[in-house]
């Protein structure tokens, strides 16, 4: 109870935080709704708006550092209402758009790099820093679980006014939602008012000694490689499942519905693995999490799907899939400080985007080249369960051990 009464000044921050995550999330992830009635409008192919969207992730991850140390050295408020106004300024493009390069200028470039500035990676180290450790994995879970709840309010306004009056429309309600992070935001900035928790050594370090810091420590670059895992993984299936169920002659509606149970387990996936990253060890359970995700992937493409086992698959798929953010975000402040969580985070996000790339356009490589999506959620399957096992071994090799008790 006194955990929880302690966490009341810092609501505002937290607030901020989650409002401005949850539009940055919600909103990205609702512009596949839009894809068919703009490529037809603007006479674009399919492959043209998925190439903005790739560039979109691509500007995001390689950005992401660079923004991190920013933060770190010049405060978070001005870097993230900066960014909540270039995604805003992103979103115009595309509702304005009448060719390629529009698309790409805004869907791709301008939201990739606000993303940067005020998506997972700022969200997690705003909430971390105004709490006390004991209570900073809970609260990370439950900032990330706030990143799926957009997704529930943006797809369905976003398909009502494309349905009722055209994809610009639809576009022009996304602005106006996406209005709300820029007050979100600098609610959050509040956060540089807040002095770094600790005077460690982590958190004297400039930003090239934490750095290399980071890439010195083994665990740090075998959790970054695993990462790329659950990029690969995620974005394979928000891409290509409703296509997986569209060629298995499923109804076309369930894979809308799979997707939004993804988004609703999200939250109490986010919830449950902030809680947990605070009493197990961190990244043995993102290892856990690399191998339950790969088993299920396996079980669900080697048999015909059947729409029980389609949303049992997506709800169980959707509770491990944010949680993995509380868990990097958590384990990097603990062992490298608040000061540079950002840029460090944003350092292994670089890998997690990267396999996002491969599996988006990855996955459509190989279908195009064998008809079929099996060779995809086999490699995936096969990476995933490698990552996974790696890093639970490695991190089970690295448990401290306890001395033996001195004999009396």
């Amino acid at each position: 109870m006194s955990n929880l009464k302690s966490l009341r000044p810092t609501l505002p921050i937290l607030i901020g935080a989650s409002l401005m995550l949850t539009m940055a999330l919600g909103l990205r992830q609702s512009l596949g709704i839009f894809m068919p009635p703009l490529t037809k409008d603007l006479g674009i192919s399919v492959s043209d708006f998925t190439l903005a969207i790739a560039v979109q992730n691509l500007s995001w991850g390689l950005l992401q550092p660079l923004a991190g140390a920013w933060a770190g050295r010049k405060g978070y408020r001005s870097l993230m209402v900066g960014g909540s106004l270039l995604y805003i300024c992103g979103l115009i493009l595309l509702a304005t758009a009448h060719g390629l390069i529009s698309v790409i200028l805004g869907a791709g470039v301008a939201i990739g790099a606000a993303m940067a500035c005020c998506g997972g990676a700022m969200s997690m180290a705003v909430a971390a820093r105004p709490v006390s450790a004991a209570m900073r994995s809970t609260v990370l879970g439950i900032v990330s679980g706030a990143g799926s709840l957009g997704a529930m309010l943006a797809a369905p306004v976003g398909q009502f006014l494309s349905q009722s009056y055209g994809w610009r429309a639809g576009m022009y309600g996304f602005i106006i939602m996406a209005l709300i992070m820029v007050p979100a935001a600098w609610m959050a900035g509040r956060v540089d008012d807040i002095p770094v928790a600790g005077g460690g050594a982590a958190n004297q370090l400039n930003a090239r000694d934490a750095l290399s810091a980071a890439l010195r420590n083994p665990s740090f670059v075998v959790m970054s490689l695993a990462y790329f895992v659950c990029g690969m993984q995620l974005v394979f299936l928000t891409t290509h499942l409703p296509s997986y169920l569209d060629l298995c002659a499923m109804d076309p509606m369930l894979g809308a519905q799979a997707l939004g149970a993804i988004g609703a387990f999200n939250v109490l996936g986010s919830v449950f693995f902030g809680w947990a990253g605070g009493r197990f060890n961190k990244l043995m359970l993102l290892g856990g999490m690399y191998i339950t995700r790969s088993v299920l992937i396996a079980w669900y493409f080697m048999m015909p799907p059947t729409a029980a086992s389609t949303l049992f698959f997506a709800s169980a798929m959707g509770f491990l899939w944010l949680g993995v953010a509380p868990l990097v975000s958590g384990w990097v402040a603990e062992t490298f400080g608040l000061r540079w969580q950002a840029m460090l985070g944003g350092l292994a996000f670089v890998s997690h985007q990267f396999g996002s790339f491969v599996g988006a356009f990855g996955g459509g490589l190989i279908f195009d080249a064998f008809g079929s999506y099996n060779a995809a959620w086999q490699g995936g399957v096969a990476l995933g369960l490698a990552a996974g096992l790696t890093q639970v071994c490695f991190a089970y090799g690295r448990v401290p051990r306890q001395p033996p008790p001195a004999v009396t």
